[in-house]
């Protein structure tokens, strides 16, 4: 079985979906001829045609409204955004009506739809290029925030987030696109939303992350391991609804916990990790907890993008400080 990468993971999920289920529609700002920006859905117009892959003009209020339509109608719209930053216009549509149409109808109607976006910096983009906002997304009620950080897991999560019944904000890291590749099979299996992965097996210490910053977890995990040093890997995956249990169990055997994003530091997810781990932790813990994340900046260009993410050494320089702690 060959290898592939998280874009070709997710370009899979969407052909064996759309291959299975006639009502899967995917549209977006150049999603059909040029197969996306990132070539994400590269091939399916001419595999499915122009009327389950749709190219939108550049409007992405239209693009979210339309998709709400379609899945109030029984479609199950896949719709792309070129970027997260691109997100904003959309978001009257998106928290308005696709997060409360179940609610809104007492059930009567729902939103089976997936808006799918890149997102995070580190590729040399420019500013609305490189956001990092799924806290936005995660404070909504109604919505599910889904985010992968490899291709086995980019494959079953999006294929779970079609199938959903309710909307799911599938957010994709620019920067793993094409970061390594995995043996992928094209089974059609989902992986379970609203679950944490627990990467790597600790303890001494709980790293938790998603997304792209999964690749310098790693990699410090793998420099602390020939200091002797045992640390507890664990990708959120769905930051909402959040695995809870999950870190809760592994903060019981470890005692220590860093939460590492890049998102800014303010508001950003790795807060309410981290005081939903004190307020149920709290006696468990044998040191504070510890977040490294981006600044409470805008997303610099590319000469200095490199400065605003958490780095490796970062990473093991907090282990280290937590360990200190009797």
């Amino acid at each position: 079985m060959a290898e592939i990468t998280l874009v070709e993971a997710i370009n899979q999920a969407l052909a064996y979906e759309m291959q299975a289920d006639p009502d899967v529609i995917l549209l977006g700002e150049d999603i059909g001829k040029d197969g996306g920006v990132f070539r994400a859905t590269v091939g399916l117009l001419e595999k499915f045609g122009e009327e389950r892959v749709r190219d939108t003009p550049l409007a992405e209020s239209m693009i979210a409204g339309l998709a709400i339509g379609m899945a109030m109608q029984g479609l199950k719209p896949v719709a792309e955004f070129q970027f997260m930053g691109f997100t904003y216009p959309a978001l009257d549509q998106i928290i308005n009506h696709a997060a409360r149409m179940r609610n809104r109808t007492r059930g009567r109607l729902s939103c089976p739809l997936v808006f799918r976006a890149p997102f995070g910096c580190g590729i040399h983009a420019p500013e609305h290029h490189s956001e990092s906002t799924e806290a936005i997304y995660a404070h909504i009620p109604g919505l599910r925030v889904v985010i992968p950080s490899s291709p086995q897991r980019a494959y079953g999560l999006l294929l779970s987030a079609i199938r959903d019944p309710d909307p799911v904000i599938f957010l994709e890291p620019a920067r793993l696109y094409r970061w390594a590749k995995q043996e992928v099979p094209d089974d059609g299996k989902g992986l379970p939303l609203d679950r944490a992965f627990i990467l790597q097996s600790g303890e001494d210490v709980t790293l938790i992350s998603w997304g792209a910053m999964i690749k310098e977890t790693l990699s410090a995990a793998q420099k602390l391991k020939k200091d002797g040093i045992s640390v507890e890997i664990i990708d959120v995956a769905t930051i909402k609804p959040l695995d809870k249990q999950t870190l809760l169990t592994s903060i019981e055997k470890t005692g220590r916990c860093i939460i590492i994003h890049e998102a800014a530091r303010t508001g950003g997810v790795g807060e309410h990790i981290s005081a939903e781990l004190a307020e149920q932790a709290l006696f468990f813990l044998k040191a504070p907890i510890i977040r490294l994340t981006g600044y409470d900046t805008i997303v610099p260009y590319a000469k200095l993008e490199n400065y605003y993410l958490p780095k490796e050494q970062q990473i093991i320089d907090a282990v280290q400080r937590v360990l200190e702690f009797a």
